[in-house]
Parts: C-alpha cells; sequence; structure tokens
C-alpha cells in the first residue's frame, strides 16, 4: 500500500531543536518519521507543517524569517540525497511518482505569520509553499481558533477572506483545521474551489472542538474537499489513545457523512504526544490491516491512503 500524509510537524520540532545532532536531521531522527523511513515504507507524498507558536520566542527576527528558515531547511536537506524531492505541482508530484521519488510539500500552520500583509502570502507561494492552516490555536489577523467557536462573531476576518480568495487564485490548498465553526462556514462562503482539513477527526464521536461537525463532513463531500485523519488521540476517544479500531470507527463516519472521497491521512506525526498503535510511519502498514479487519473494502483503503488526495493534489 501507498500513502499520502497531509500533515506532520517534523520539520518545525527540528528547526527549533538542535539539528545539528547526527540522529536528528530530516533524513534520520528519533521522531515518528523521517525522509528515509518515509521512502522506504511506501509513502508518495509527505506534508511538512512550518508550525509557528505566536506565544513562543522566535529563533530568527520573527515568525515569518523562522517559517523562511524552515523552507530552506527543508530545501537544503533534499539536496543530500535524490531519493526524496520537493514538489510544488500536481506535475511534479507525478513525476516524482514514476520516478520512485517521495514527494515534499511545504505547508504553513499559523496563518497569522502574514500579519495583515498579503505580500507576504504571495512571498510564500514563491518559496514554496502550497497549503496554510489558517490558524492555530490563537486569534491572528486572519480570524479565530477552534477555542472561540462558542463566542459571537468568531469567523474569519476582512483580511481572512482577502488571503483566502488569493490562496485559490494562486493554487493554495485552503486548511481550516484548527479554524473556529463560524471560520469554516466562513471559508465554505467564500471560496469555489475544494478546501480541505488537514488534521481533524469527528466531533459526533469525540466531543472536541478540534473535531469537525457532520455537517462540515457533509459540505466537505458536497464540495469534494478532503478530511486528514488525525492520529492524536484525544480527538479519538476519551482515554487519550489512538488505537487502530479508534482511527476505523473515525474513518467510516467520515465516508458514511461525507462520502468515500473526503477520507485522506493527516497523522500530525511530530506534533502529538499520546499512546499510538501505530507509532511511527514505518507501522502505518497497521492501518491498512485493521481497516480490512474492520470491513473496509480495498478499494475504500486505497482511496484513504492515497487516491483521495492524489486528486486533491491536482487543485496545485
Amino acid at each position: 500500500m501507498n500513502y499520502i500524509d497531509f500533515h506532520c510537524d517534523t520539520l518545525s520540532r527540528l528547526y527549533y531543536e538542535n539539528t545539528s545532532e547526527p540522529s536528528e536531521t530530516l533524513w534520520k531522527n528519533n521522531g515518528h518519521l523521517d525522509l528515509t523511513r518515509l521512502t522506504h515504507s511506501g509513502y508518495l507524498a509527505q506534508f511538512f507543517a512550518c508550525f509557528l507558536h505566536k506565544a513562543s520566542p522566535s529563533k530568527m527576527e520573527n515568525h515569518f524569517e523562522d517559517a523562511l528558515g524552515m523552507i530552506q531547511l527543508m530545501k537544503s536537506s533534499l539536496v543530500q540525497n535524490d531519493s526524496a524531492r520537493l514538489a510544488l505541482s500536481y506535475a511534479d508530484y507525478q513525476e516524482n511518482k514514476s520516478n520512485g521519488k517521495l514527494s515534499c510539500f511545504l505547508t504553513v500552520e499559523e496563518g497569522g505569520i502574514l500579519d495583515g500583509d498579503i505580500k507576504r502570502l504571495e512571498q510564500l507561494y514563491q518559496k514554496g509553499i502550497r497549503l496554510i492552516t489558517l490558524t492555530w490555536n490563537f486569534e491572528n489577523a486572519l480570524g479565530f481558533p477552534h477555542l472561540m467557536s462558542d463566542k459571537p462573531d468568531t469567523g474569519l476576518k476582512p483580511f481572512g477572506i482577502e488571503v483566502v480568495k488569493r490562496m485559490e487564485e494562486l493554487g493554495m490548498l485552503i486548511d481550516v483545521s484548527h479554524l473556529s465553526d463560524m471560520g469554516f462556514w466562513d471559508v465554505a462562503a467564500n471560496t469555489k474551489k475544494p478546501f480541505i482539513a488537514s488534521h481533524s477527526c469527528c466531533r459526533s464521536l469525540r466531543g472536541h472542538s478540534r473535531n469537525l461537525t457532520d455537517a462540515m463532513l457533509r459540505h466537505l463531500g458536497e464540495c469534494q474537499g478532503l478530511v486528514g485523519i488525525n492520529f492524536c488521540g484525544s480527538f479519538l476517544q476519551d482515554d487519550g489513545i489512538c488505537t487502530l479500531d479508534a482511527l476505523a470507527k473515525h474513518l467510516r463516519h467520515i465516508i458514511n457523512v461525507g462520502g468515500l472521497d473526503i477520507a485522506a491521512l493527516g497523522t500530525d506525526f511530530d506534533g502529538i504526544n499520546c499512546e499510538l498503535e501505530i507509532p511511527g510511519c514505518e507501522y502505518m502498514y497497521r492501518l491498512d490491516e485493521a481497516l480490512h479487519v474492520n470491513g473496509f473494502l480495498p478499494s475504500e483503503i486505497d482511496a484513504i491512503c492515497t487516491k483521495n488526495a492524489e486528486r486533491i493534489l491536482q487543485l496545485l
């Protein structure tokens, strides 16, 4: 089986930690994934997030400069070995796939680094960013996070609407994971193309504000969007453990409510700290086995692991 994963925090983890250690590089590290394990585990593409924590000190002059630093870390790492390549488009992905190369896509998790400057969005696009998670867990210049969903008027701000529309024009994926409920519907009202929730689960199965409601799942089905299932245990079930059965239940619910075409992978590897029955990318085969045991058809498993993602990649 092959895999495409829409979210990991490996790049930002290594950027902020000591990357001079030989055991801690993008090619080999002690986290949930690295490029070596990805290329040996059937992965076709991995989305690497430049995650910026607004409440933490920046390593460079500001968090936007940190994002540029992470982009450079990725590019300099890929020079070391040709088995993985940066991908900027669906055409790049197809070429890499045909040549047996892993496609590495760059994303930003925390649209607040734009700081009200649309030129920064253009700069990120030119540098290779192809997806932006509009908010993390803080209010920013674009809008409000999931933590504020119970408050009125907590959707997208005017600048957020401007950014969403420009992202569509550029060919960037709009990611609503972490966004408030009103923000989700503001994205829906101001887009013409599919958008995604790169790493989210189902709120009707686990009542967490980071998860999507059934109405959201249905809309993503209607607009031909996508949901990457998050491996964070607290989003899956009350005991906070990421079990194979819990993943299967959330994936089945996504399919039952939104349709088969929206179910995908968004592990959040290296961004989560919980007990995992899939403790790293090299164990992803366990998901195939578990889905089969839980009654998923081979065609459904293939759709979840690769085919649905490939459809969305055609937007790039």
